[in-house]
């Protein structure tokens, strides 16, 4: 297989509508990349006609979370759009219950396999199992440990949404105080790249006038945030902001930040773009922003992969080229913007 150069690609809104920015140094550069557009806004009548013969297997955790639910029923919608019969499997709880359905899904021999893993590198080896078969890969958000092990990578920034709230921390705690940091899942590419971009950026603006006074993973589970946020408190009397990975993983910490009378103490952003977390962010209090990436990335994978089904590629690339990562812009959404990404919300 031949590898692309990496591409960051700013998302516009329809599917594949896409801004591919040139390859450029720093993700934490304040400069902005050059670009060349890539307009595939609508999909035609005869690309959804070749498309209907195209086989396409989805596989993506159970869809019980907010974000990962509205990543399924994108998906669906743009093979409905398409007239492709997608084999879907989104009910894994684990990373081998999902193994085991993509093993199934590999017996059935699609053309494609789009992929987003409970955990990138347990996942690695079957993924590599369908693109040694021959079978294209798309993973989504979730990265695998060996770029061999996929066509092409659809992400959001999530370095960028660290570097956004680090950018925004600074700024609301003009570079001093004390924060807390809630993760998603310890050790996947999502939470240490958000956790690294805010603790680069927090470092670049404000040297060591911001300090993180305790970070803890809580899977993106409202039940485990609130726990975990609950030990955090009795252990920290001085909080200014926290930082969480997730809007639903959020609601529990909200819930232990009020169930403790401390709301009026600290306030607390998300990420993700939940629909509830953005009322709350519209109505003031506790919940400052979020940061968020479209959910509809899936559907960008699907009308993909109904592509490279086709021996086809990304309009503006030389088909059957496209990148091997395509990269979702991230964007911060405070009180004074969320009435124009209400709409994004799941």
């Amino acid at each position: 297989m031949k590898f692309k150069s990496v591409m960051p690609v700013v998302f516009a809104g329809a599917t594949l509508g896409l801004g591919v920015a040139a390859c450029g140094g720093d993700k934490s550069s304040d400069k902005p990349a050059a670009t060349a557009t890539a307009k595939t806004n609508t999909t035609t009548d005869e690309t959804a006609a070749q498309a209907g013969d195209v086989k396409i297997a989805f596989s993506t955790p159970a869809a019980d979370h907010g974000w990962l639910k509205a990543v399924s029923d994108n998906a669906k919608a743009k093979a409905k759009e398409l007239g492709i019969d997608m084999t879907i499997n989104d009910s894994a709880t684990t990373s081998a219950e999902q193994a085991d359905q993509i093993e199934t899904l590999i017996q059935s021999k699609p053309d494609v396999l789009v992929v987003l893993p409970n955990e990138g590198e347990p996942l690695t080896p079957v993924a590599q199992k369908a693109m040694d078969q021959g079978i294209q890969v798309i993973n989504i958000d979730r990265e695998f440990s060996s770029a061999s092990a996929f066509h092409t990578v659809i992400g959001g920034d999530n370095y960028g949404i660290g570097v956004q709230a680090g950018n925004y921390f600074a700024d609301q705690l003009k570079c001093s105080g004390n924060v807390v940091e809630i993760h998603g899942i310890a050790g996947i590419s999502v939470t240490e790249q958000r956790s690294k971009g805010f603790a680069d950026q927090l470092k670049k603006r404000c040297g060591d006038g911001i300090k993180i006074v305790a970070q803890q993973p809580a899977d993106f589970v409202p039940d485990k945030g609130l726990s975990v946020m609950e030990n955090i408190l009795q252990k920290n009397k001085d909080i200014d902001a926290v930082y969480t990975h997730d809007d639903d993983m959020g609601e529990g910490v909200a819930a232990a930040i009020e169930n403790a009378g401390r709301d009026k103490d600290m306030w607390m952003t998300g990420a993700g773009g939940s629909k509830a977390v953005m009322e709350k962010i519209k109505q003031g209090g506790l919940w400052r922003a979020t940061f968020l990436y479209n959910p509809a990335m899936s559907a960008d994978a699907v009308y993909l992969a109904s592509l490279l089904g086709q021996g086809k590629g990304l309009p503006g690339f030389a088909a059957p080229d496209v990148p091997s990562r395509i990269t979702l812009a991230a964007t911060t959404v405070t009180k004074d913007n969320v009435d124009q990404y209400m709409s994004l919300g799941f």
